[in-house]
């Protein structure tokens, strides 16, 4: 291999050990249990999101309303167990349940009714936030809140559902494991899993690479396609999930940076190891290395708007590295 190979294969890589070398000696107290926590909780959630995008950028598409999902999940598991006084059993099904529907609603949009990916994703992600906010007329759900109609919400949140979000287990250091970085691989092995090792994984990416050669082929494109928006919208509702379980309310604008993060997430995959598309594994590393550069900056105390500036000129890196030096982005 070339050194230019190397850097294509290794880069990324290296400038993530680079990344945690550099806050480690920038940031004070970025090295410890505390710090670890954080950047694992944060990575939880936007790598469970990135996961659900990574199923529609193998088939060749890409799913804008991840972050509305996750957060419609998020308000239905709070309005299920404050308002209706159900257990999480029903909160965790009514979620799962949405993510699936809306889903199966973008891939209908998007092979049947042959509206863009992205228009139509974008038009579910405006009717998610309107339709979010319209059983309490646009306020944030917990214990105690008046309802429109005057009636009292008295339901709590039960221990169960918030351990998914708040327990930690025991590593070498107590309590610095969370839950929800369980859930997220034990996802990431599963999806990896699925992608690389079923028929059917190797048939989406199939469609991906090529719809038409996979259509004459005689694979059902149509169906892997929906499936793959299935797949992402219930991986966003697990996402939902796990943020109501961590906040304990239904907060109406917790959800507003899971989109470009978990976009962010999955894109930087595609630099992982010169792997040049879509996968499960780049796509976890991606969400890890979004999670030590938000850290990082916010323990630096940068302003919080140079954060999203800093992502993008890291994800333009990222690309550049695996489509212009490859050349694989080259017709």
């Amino acid at each position: 291999m070339t050194l230019r190979d190397h850097a294509i294969r290794y880069g990324f890589i290296v400038l993530l050990f680079g990344l945690v070398a550099y806050f480690a000696i920038a940031a004070d107290g970025f090295v410890s249990p505390q710090s670890a926590v954080f950047i694992f909780q944060s990575v939880a959630i936007t790598g469970v999101l990135a996961l659900g995008v990574t199923a529609t950028l193998v088939v060749g598409g890409f799913d804008l309303s991840i972050g509305s999902v996750a957060t419609s999940a998020m308000m239905a598991a709070a309005y299920v167990m404050v308002v209706l006084e159900q257990n999480a059993f029903v909160a965790v099904i009514v979620c799962l349940l949405i993510g699936a529907l809306v889903g199966l609603i973008n891939g209908w949009l998007i092979v049947y009714m042959r509206v863009p990916d992205l228009l139509a994703t974008l038009g579910m992600m405006f009717l998610l936030v309107g339709l979010q906010r319209i059983p309490t007329e646009g306020r944030s759900i917990a214990t105690g809140m008046t309802m429109p109609d005057g009636s009292v919400a008295n339901g709590k949140f039960s221990d169960a559902f918030l351990a998914l979000g708040r327990h930690r287990f025991d590593f070498f250091i107590p309590n610095l494991i969370p839950v929800s970085v369980v859930v997220l691989l034990v996802l990431a092995v599963l999806i990896w899993f699925f992608l690389e090792y079923t028929r059917f994984g190797r048939m989406m990416y199939a469609v991906g690479s090529n719809e038409r050669a996979a259509e004459l082929a005689g694979a059902p494109v149509k169906a892997y396609k929906i499936w793959a928006y299935v797949i992402s919208g219930v991986f966003a509702s697990i996402g939902g999930i796990l943020l109501a379980a961590r906040l304990g309310r239904g907060d109406i604008a917790s959800g507003n940076n899971l989109l470009l993060d978990a976009v962010a997430a999955a894109l930087i995959g595609y630099a992982v190891l010169g792997a040049a598309k879509p996968n499960a594994f780049g796509t976890a590393i991606g969400a890890l290395f979004v999670g030590i550069l938000l850290q990082g900056l916010t323990m630096m105390n940068a302003p919080y708007y140079t954060q999203d500036f800093v992502k993008g000129v890291v994800l333009v890196v990222a690309l550049v590295f695996t489509f212009a030096l490859s050349g694989r982005g080259r017709n």
